[in-house]
């Protein structure tokens, strides 16, 4: 994914009614232009300016279908970022976990051993006190 694409996702998911626009469509595939205004308060050009960003963005599909636009959610783009920022620290943090594993099974497997070990304890000698006449 070249850096100017990057940025264009970045900037369209930076804007609140952007997401809100996702959301919709995530939830309402094929959702008609005129539905996703209707969700909001704001003008008809307003949202159609976001649904431009998105487009460009390419996070959204459009199909047109006469006088009708069907909107869909494109969730390559943000895949592709998830990859690109995850498999570099994904290695980083399996590695140190691992070491904590190990470091945490050899804490384990020290400490069995030491319960393991019969420890001889010296047993003290009662001694018995004497007894007094008459008991």
């Amino acid at each position: 994914m070249k850096p100017e694409s990057m940025d264009a996702v970045f900037q369209a998911l930076a804007h609140a009614g952007r997401r809100r626009i996702l959301d919709i469509l995530k939830h309402n595939p094929g959702s008609l232009v005129g539905e996703v205004c209707a969700a909001f308060d704001t003008s008809r050009i307003a949202v159609l300016k976001n649904l431009r960003v998105l487009e460009e963005a390419n996070l959204i599909v459009s199909q047109k279908s006469g006088r009708e636009r069907r909107l869909y959610l494109n969730l390559v783009p943000i895949q592709m970022i998830h990859h690109r920022w995850t498999t570099e620290y994904s290695a980083l943090w399996a590695e140190r976990l691992a070491t904590i594993k190990y470091r945490v099974e050899a804490e384990a497997e020290s400490g069995a051993k030491a319960t393991q070990k019969p420890t001889k304890r010296k047993r003290s000698k009662k001694t018995k006190a004497p007894r007094a006449k008459g008991e």
